[in-house]
């Protein structure tokens, strides 16, 4: 009988712990934060480092990954079907999914067209299931992408006992597109499909919200990373830490340099503030 005590008192302490474990939501910014291809594309990353980079060599880079990215849209992703179609993430339809066996499903019979009525949704519903499964499956080291897997715990730089964590992206982009470049740039292993929001006709505050909704709890904490001054005004408005990403050299963060030492100690002043004053 007394042999049993230790276990149960270990068992309640493992319990608490995992109670008491607190749970990091990371929010990127996916254009000009995590990836690079904007600011390659008009040549204002190579002019940035005044004359240390060849403009012509950036801009032909940028337009080597555009049409990667197309590519993989198209060939893969529905993209020339859904393209005038675009959802903010992947499961808002999921209401209309039936969940259908889509195996032997024939995507270019199935007349998928206007009217944007509940059939047109069951079907783009479908389509966003597919890409889901096969962005699961992936296609495919950058200094973003070990950054990332730091973020969720794969690292050993991170303490994992008594956090957890997961990763967010927010982009202005259209969705399909903006899952493909997860792909192209190996981002797929540490975001899901599901946590890939598109605010290109709802805004970034909005895509917050519903990240919030998604994840709030008494020990969830969220902080965004970003470059522009939308995800900075939303992140004020949800009262978030915010960390500006600089491509430019002189910039206070930027890859490689960021860490996630860095980012949670910034996490850890503002939390404790926030307590403190509230």
């Amino acid at each position: 009988m007394d042999e049993t005590v230790p276990t149960l008192v270990t068992g309640q302490a493992s319990t608490d712990a995992v109670m008491d474990q607190i749970t990091n939501v990371y929010i990127w910014d996916m254009d000009e934060t995590l990836i690079l291809l904007k600011s390659l594309l008009d040549g204002s990353y190579a002019g940035s480092f005044d004359g240390l980079k060849d403009r012509d060599k950036s801009v032909d880079i940028g337009k080597r990954w555009e049409n990667l990215i197309l590519e993989v849209c198209d060939e893969h992703f529905f993209y020339e079907q859904i393209e005038n179609y675009n959802q903010p993430f992947l499961n808002a339809l999921s209401e209309y999914d039936d969940g259908k066996d889509l195996t032997a499903y024939d995507f270019e019979a199935d007349c998928f067209s206007s009217p944007y009525d509940d059939v047109s949704k069951r079907k783009l519903a479908y389509r966003h299931r597919a890409i889901g499964e096969k962005y699961a499956k992936k296609l495919f080291d950058n200094n973003a992408h070990k950054l990332l897997e730091e973020a969720i715990g794969k690292s050993s730089a991170t303490p994992t006992a008594y956090s957890s964590s997961i990763n967010c992206i927010v982009t202005s982009g259209s969705l399909i597109p903006s899952l493909a470049k997860c792909l192209l740039y190996r981002l797929d292993d540490v975001v899901s499909s599901e946590n890939v929001y598109s605010s290109w006709e709802v805004r970034k505050l909005q895509c917050f919200k519903w990240i919030k909704e998604r994840f709030d709890g008494p020990n969830v904490r969220f902080c965004v990373i970003g470059d522009g001054p939308e995800e900075c005004s939303a992140a004020q408005v949800m009262k978030w830490p915010f960390i500006k990403i600089e491509f430019r050299p002189d910039g206070p963060h930027r890859f490689p340099g960021l860490d996630m030492p860095t980012i949670q100690n910034y996490m850890d002043v503002i939390y404790e503030s926030s307590g403190k004053d509230g």
